[in-house]
């Protein structure tokens, strides 16, 4: 049986869900942002109109506005958000139980064996019908025989539109776009890409494999089955529950940051959240990566690994601070700082310490953890606290702790 896999994508998703809920913004150029007062005023989502005057995703508050004067701003409704994304679920669950999340407003639906709903293109059209009555939203879908070019073709026509990859013809629509169209070619790899002089996703898959592999290790044999159309991976069903990869938490402070001082303590007020996240879920991380943004909005990412796994937070912040103290060079303020806990594995029950581990230090510190968890749990978030966190001004506002899921990869 030919597999018939879809992606579908709803087009400009906040935005869209924004103008919605309030029909005064239709037909306006709108962005979604966080608050400009808080540090945390950038754009998260635009509509078409605000897309097509320039404004981007990440912009600066100011600096949208600049590009677009008529640009209104909006506030996220996370809560509005969630709530359409599961009632969009619903109408895919209508044709197939495999339906896959690629974020909140995207998802893949194998419907391979949903012929008695008619062909890819039939269902798709449906789809995008229901979702355009039903809900006021648009989708652009993607019909192919595999996800990498399920996911291509959604992107390749917006909005509310659909797009055809056939095996007979994936070459002739596939191969002469940009190499960074292509599902899991990040920034820097198609950067490595066109030194290369790779081009075109079509290049790409006239490489032989082993010439990739050499550049990227084996996600390059990943890359080469993407662009050649061979790759089979599976649609997941509705129920299934990826195991965690990584717990994460990030922040753009309220205030630069000056001094290591400074970092170090927004890195051990981060740690606390992955700290109990982690023993939430009974994992514990072999690494710590801390991503910090200078105020020039430069990008700068540091991992290493721990002499032991842990949950602990104090161990998780002074891993991470080490390796930014050994690796960053301090030039600029620090505007925004992101630790995350990985090579996550279950805790160990019975661990076989060396003689440079303090067994009952490691017990009492877990006794602790433990304790604070419990008087977290009834009293919140904020009712302990290192004390070297008090009377901070700069500190992070507590937040939802990010949790990333593994079959997701980015080169």
């Amino acid at each position: 049986m030919e597999r018939v896999i879809l992606h579908s994508d709803m087009n400009c998703f906040y935005a869209s869900v924004e103008m919605m809920l309030n029909p005064t913004l239709r037909g306006k150029a709108v962005a979604v942002c966080g608050a400009t007062e808080d540090r945390h005023g950038i754009v998260l989502a635009k509509s078409e109109l605000a897309k097509k005057a320039g404004v981007k995703t990440g912009m600066v508050n100011w600096e949208a506005q600049r590009v677009c004067p008529d640009l209104i701003l909006v506030p996220p409704h996370y809560d509005q958000y969630l709530k359409f994304s599961k009632l969009a679920h619903q109408i895919y669950y209508r044709y197939t139980d495999l339906v896959e999340p690629f974020g909140m407003d995207e998802c893949w639906l194998d419907i391979s064996g949903s012929s008695v709903f008619g062909t890819g293109l039939e269902v798709a059209e449906e789809i995008r019908k229901s979702m355009r009555e039903e809900l006021g939203l648009t989708v652009s879908v993607g019909v192919s025989f595999n996800k990498i070019f399920a996911k291509l073709g959604s992107d390749m026509k917006k909005p509310d539109a659909i797009t055809v990859i056939n095996k007979e013809d994936f070459k002739e629509k596939v191969w002469r776009l940009p190499v960074s169209d292509l599902l899991y070619v990040g920034r820097a790899t198609t950067h490595k890409l066109e030194r290369y002089g790779i081009m075109t996703i079509g290049q790409l898959a006239s490489l032989e494999p082993k010439i990739l592999k050499g550049w990227f290790g084996v996600n390059g044999l990943k890359l080469w089955q993407y662009a050649n159309g061979t790759d089979m991976s599976q649609v997941m069903q509705k129920d299934y529950v990826s195991p965690i990869k990584s717990i994460g938490h990030g922040t753009t402070c309220i205030a630069d940051l000056e001094t290591p001082d400074e970092v170090w303590k927004v890195t051990l007020a981060l740690s606390q959240d992955i700290g109990q996240k982690l023993r939430v879920h009974d994992l514990e991380a072999k690494g710590v990566q801390i991503t910090i943004r200078t105020n020039d909005l430069y990008f700068r990412q540091y991992q290493g690994q721990l002499e032991a796994p842990s949950q602990n937070a104090g161990e998780l912040a002074n891993m991470a601070f080490s390796i930014l103290r050994q690796k960053h060079t301090w030039s600029a303020p620090i505007r925004a700082v992101t630790v995350r806990a990985i090579n996550l594995r279950p805790k160990a029950r019975n661990v076989q310490l060396d003689l440079f581990n303090d067994a009952e230090k490691r017990e009492r510190m877990e006794r602790l953890d433990k304790a604070m968890d419990e008087i977290k749990r009834r009293f919140g978030k904020q009712s302990v606290f290192p004390a070297a966190l008090m009377g901070e001004n700069k500190m992070p506002q507590p937040r939802d702790v990010e949790i990333i899921m593994p079959g997701l990869m980015y080169v």
